[in-house]
């Protein structure tokens, strides 16, 4: 298993949650954990996500959700888990 965090943030609009589940699910990206919400008109989430089946690597998937979130209008953040539980414990 080669888990990531995924972090979304954006004013809020219909589709964020498709495009980016659909980007996943072209990489063979499985989502294990989705928490999002709306905070005075922004959209918030963080995902949790499994690559392990992926046919992408990291960095390529990370650029393609960044290029996603451009598209979308949000900013998009990805972070393997270990890297992104090492800054939470700073």
């Amino acid at each position: 298993m080669v888990k990531i965090v995924i972090t979304v943030l954006g004013q809020d609009r219909p589709g964020i949650i498709a495009g980016i589940s659909q980007k996943l699910a072209q990489k063979q990206v499985n989502i294990l954990d989705v928490s999002q919400t709306i905070m005075q008109g922004m959209f918030t989430m963080i995902m949790s996500a499994d690559m392990g089946e992926s046919n992408i690597e990291f960095i390529q998937l990370k650029k393609e959700l960044m290029e996603e979130g451009k598209a979308l209008g949000v900013e998009i953040n990805v972070q393997r888990e270990d890297i992104f539980n090492a800054m939470a414990n700073i």
